[in-house]
């Protein structure tokens, strides 16, 4: 099947006779490796009772909450792209409050397409002028190769996870400095923006600049 193809499982499912036939359908249309990585990403779409102190925890929020007018736009100027890992509060370690910045998370800080895609609309369309871009130490994405994260990932799930690239690196400092190259040679981002690198070190929580034009 050509990869440039998009099934839709629903559309499927009413030639089909239902849903559940759909899937079944677009299975059979990817066969192979397309069968293993539909599997994988299927989500179930419910939401049951893991996620009931999370709906508690909001009906609390909402008897405090308080709309604040504010738009949508960074009122700081600032975008922020930090890493997942969930010892980051990155309004908290930049000072800021909500409505100040926008901030773009994923795994390891890295700057992808889908990174960019945000930090140019961002910049174009919500205020932002400078763009803080914040790794860390002790980072699951740093210290393994690429080829030993797919590795543990196929182990975990059971399912070969070729084809997919997660972006892991045994040289942080290297990679980042690419990225902010990337930043820098990308002509949709204004060509004035202000860009900032730094390290998070989740042992002290100090914020450690970077020179992106050091060596090394």
């Amino acid at each position: 099947m050509d990869a440039a193809v998009l099934v839709d499982p629903v559309a499927l499912g009413r030639q089909e006779g239902g849903l559940g036939r759909g899937v079944g359908a677009v299975e059979a249309a990817l066969g192979g490796a397309g069968v293993a990585m539909h599997r994988v990403c299927r989500r179930r779409g419910r939401t049951g009772p893991m996620f009931d102190d999370l709906l508690e925890a909001n009906r609390r929020y909402q008897e405090g909450f308080q709309d604040t007018g504010l738009s949508g736009v960074a009122a700081r100027e600032l975008a922020v792209l930090t890493c997942i890992d969930s010892r980051i509060d990155p309004l908290a370690m930049l000072g800021l409050k909500p409505g100040e910045a926008k901030i773009i998370r994923n795994a390891g800080a890295r700057v992808t397409d889908d990174a960019l895609r945000s930090l140019i609309l961002a910049t174009n369309l919500l205020n932002a002028k400078r763009i803080c871009v914040v790794q860390h130490t002790d980072c699951a994405m740093t210290g393994r190769t690429e080829a030993e994260t797919r590795a543990k990932i196929s182990e975990a799930r059971g399912v070969d996870a070729i084809g997919w690239e997660f972006l892991s690196t045994t040289d942080q400092m290297s990679v980042f400095r690419k990225d902010l190259q990337r930043l820098r040679e990308c002509e949709l981002l204004p060509p004035d923006l202000e860009v900032g690198a730094f390290i998070f070190d989740v042992r002290t929580g100090a914020l450690n600049p970077v020179d992106p034009d050091a060596a090394g």
